[in-house]
């Protein structure tokens, strides 16, 4: 299915820029629908210790607070959007988009306007980033059944120009090919990266090849050794000797529950990727 209809779910805070961004960039080249949905938490769920210990007054102090948090986050939120707006020349021939505002659990939210949309975009959970981009992330990857475009903290000038496809045969990743074949049919150079192990044929790497090759698209295979490394290190760094600036990848292809307690190639790249990634699962 083409890319039509972009999703950005949006708080407001410095560390959703890059999803904004990123969302914008990809439907300049895309000529895709963005829509950024500004989800502002109820102010009585932002209060965590209300009830017993606590006067009124206090509650009430603290609700009023939340209440001014959540009003400054939505005006940067469309302040943001305004600024991207005005850059990427919304309502003329470059990038169609709106705003909109609701208010709810980012995670519930997401998974319930995600389901309607081609592609969602979300910010990298960082150690500095809020619970929000965390549960926006897993939401759109979990509860979707839509593709997530993930931003790095720190965004090239392009997006898809050089896509890089980590491809082990997997349900996930075959999923993930066919949801970004917009990015992979426009891209200038394309590699298909594949890790060295007993649980990986080195045959998969040329069947894409020759599948792809059906659809009109040229791509290299490249087969590279993580050695003592884990896979997703090694996958990385791959990417970076590509100048990649686009992954595409199935996220968690083995048991999330196992990739969140040993680790696991999606859990290393959602953690370190400098480089956008294009996940579904």
């Amino acid at each position: 299915m083409p890319i039509k209809t972009i999703l950005v779910p949006d708080d407001g805070s410095q560390a959703a820029q890059p999803a904004l961004e990123a969302a914008f960039m990809v439907g300049r080249d895309l000529a895709a629908h963005v829509g950024v949905l500004h989800i502002g938490a109820d102010p009585k769920d932002a209060v965590t210790l209300l009830g017993e210990g606590m006067s009124g007054a206090i509650v009430d102090e603290m609700i009023g607070l939340a209440e001014r948090d959540i009003a400054d986050r939505a005006v940067k939120s469309r302040a943001a959007y305004a600024k991207l707006a005005s850059q990427y020349a919304v309502g003329g021939a470059a990038v169609a988009a709106d705003f909109s505002e609701v208010t709810g659990p980012g995670d519930e939210v997401t998974a319930l306007k995600g389901r309607l949309c081609d592609l969602i975009v979300a910010a990298r959970p960082t150690s500095g980033a809020q619970a929000f981009q965390g549960m926006v992330l897993n939401a759109a990857l979990f509860e979707t059944g839509r593709p997530v475009l993930v931003a790095p903290p720190v965004l090239a000038e392009t997006i898809g120009r050089k896509v890089a496809i980590s491809w082990n045969g997997s349900a996930e990743s075959a999923r993930a090919v066919g949801c970004a074949m917009d990015f992979i049919a426009q891209a200038q150079e394309l590699t298909i990266l594949t890790a060295e192990s007993p649980r990986t044929p080195m045959a998969v790497g040329p069947e894409l090849t020759a599948y792809l090759s059906r659809h009109g698209v040229t791509a290299e295979t490249r087969a590279f050794s993580p050695g003592d490394r884990p896979v997703g290190e090694g996958l990385l760094k791959e990417c970076a000797d590509l100048a990649a600036d686009l992954l595409v990848m199935g996220a968690y292809t083995h048991s999330r529950m196992r990739q969140l307690i040993l680790g696991g190639v999606t859990r290393h790249v959602l953690e370190h990727a400098e480089v956008p990634l294009f996940m579904a699962h």
